[in-house]
C-alpha cells in the first residue's frame, strides 16, 4: 500500500515499525467499519469523534499507556500523510493526547550478577570438552556464539535487533570497533572490550571451520544449522544463561543495555557520552539512568559537598 511505501522510502522507517503502524491502521478500520467490512474505505468520514473513542476502546482492553500512544501515532501519521497528499481537509487525530507513560526505571544486573551470566556459556563449553561425550562442532559453535552475542551486546549497549544483523565486515578487530544500523537506519559507531573481541575471534574461527561462512559478507552469529540468528532466538538462549546464572527469567537482552547504561554512569561516564553510545537522538532518553544510578550521585555529593 502507499501509505507503507511512505513509511519505508519517506520517512525512513523500519520494516517492523512499517508493520506495527499498519496493522494498527487495520484495527482502526475494523473499529470503525466493522472486522467484516473491506477496502477501500472512507477515510475521510471519520470525525475526532470517532478518533476518540477508538483511543478510549484500546484502553478500556487493557492496552498499556505506550501501546496506546504508539497507535495514536501510528494513525496520526497516517492522517497526516492523506492530507499532504491532498485526499482529506484535516486530521482527527490531531489535538488528541496519549495517556501519561508511567515513569518505571528500567532494571538493571549489578555488575556481579552480569559477570556471573555472561560466563555462562563458556563454562558450559569448558565442562562438555572435558565430559566423555564428544562435542559436536555444531553444539560448539553455538557455545562460543552465545558468548560472543551477550559479551557483544553488554560491551556495545546495543538494541538485539542491531547486533543479531551484523556481519563480519562491521567488526573493526584493528580498533576494537563495531558500526550498527538503529533506528531511523541511523549509523553509530561503538566500542568493543577485550572480552567481546576475544570471544569475536573465537567465534569467528568456528564459523570458518564450522560453516565455512567467516568472509567479510558472511552473518556474525548464525544458527546451529548456518542460517542468520535472530532476536527471538537470542531471547530464547538467554533464558538458559539466566537460569544457570540464578538470575530472573523475565531478564531480556535489552536489559543488558539498560545495564551497560548504568554501569558506564556508576563508572564515572558523563551523560552525553553515554548518550552517543546508546544512540539516543535525545539527552532526556539518557536521563532516566542518573535516576538507576543514584547511589553513586549519592557517593559523590557525600565525598564533595561541605555540609553532607
Amino acid at each position: 500500500m502507499r501509505f507503507r511505501r511512505f513509511l519505508l522510502a519517506e520517512k525512513n522507517a523500519s520494516d517492523h515499525t512499517a508493520a506495527g503502524y499498519t496493522q494498527d491502521l487495520a484495527q482502526f478500520a475494523g473499529f470503525r467499519w466493522g472486522d467484516d467490512a473491506a477496502a477501500p474505505f472512507e477515510w475521510s468520514r471519520v470525525t475526532p469523534e470517532d478518533a476518540r473513542s477508538f483511543l478510549m476502546a484500546v484502553s478500556k482492553d487493557g492496552a498499556r499507556a505506550a501501546t496506546v500512544r504508539r497507535k495514536l501515532a501510528s494513525l496520526r501519521t497516517f492522517y497526516r500523510h492523506l492530507v499532504r497528499e491532498g485526499g482529506i481537509a484535516a486530521n482527527p487525530f490531531d489535538g488528541l493526547r496519549g495517556p501519561k507513560m508511567p515513569k518505571a526505571l528500567p532494571k538493571v544486573l549489578s555488575e556481579e550478577e552480569t559477570a556471573r551470566f555472561l560466563r555462562g556459556p563458556c563454562e558450559e563449553l569448558e565442562e562438555r570438552r572435558r565430559g566423555s561425550a564428544p562435542l559436536a562442532p555444531q553444539d560448539e559453535y553455538s557455545l562460543l556464539r552465545d558468548a560472543a552475542l551477550f559479551e557483544t551486546l553488554y560491551s556495545t549497549g546495543c538494541r538485539i535487533a542491531e547486533v543479531t544483523p551484523l556481519v563480519w565486515r562491521q567488526i573493526g578487530f584493528e580498533n576494537g570497533s563495531v558500526i550498527v544500523t538503529g533506528k531511523g537506519r541511523k549509523q553509530r559507531l561503538c566500542i568493543l572490550g577485550r572480552p567481546a573481541l576475544a570471544e569475536l575471534e573465537r567465534l569467528r574461527s568456528a564459523a570458518e571451520s564450522t560453516f565455512d561462512a567467516a568472509g567479510p559478507e558472511s552473518n556474525v552469529f548464525l544458527s546451529a544449522h548456518g542460517l542468520p540468528f535472530t532476536p527471538r532466538e537470542a531471547e530464547r538462549r538467554m533464558k538458559r544463561w539466566l537460569a544457570r546464572a540464578g538470575l530472573p527469567a523475565d531478564l531480556t537482552p535489552h536489559k543488558l543495555r539498560h545495564s551497560f547504561a548504568t554501569h558506564l554512569l556508576d563508572g564515572g561516564a558523563d551523560l552525553r557520552s553515554v548518550q552517543e553510545m546508546l544512540g539516543h537522538s535525545s539527552l532526556a532518553t539518557t536521563q532516566i539512568y542518573t535516576h538507576v544510578s543514584i547511589g553513586r550521585l549519592r557517593d559523590v555529593y557525600h565525598h564533595a559537598h561541605p555540609r553532607a
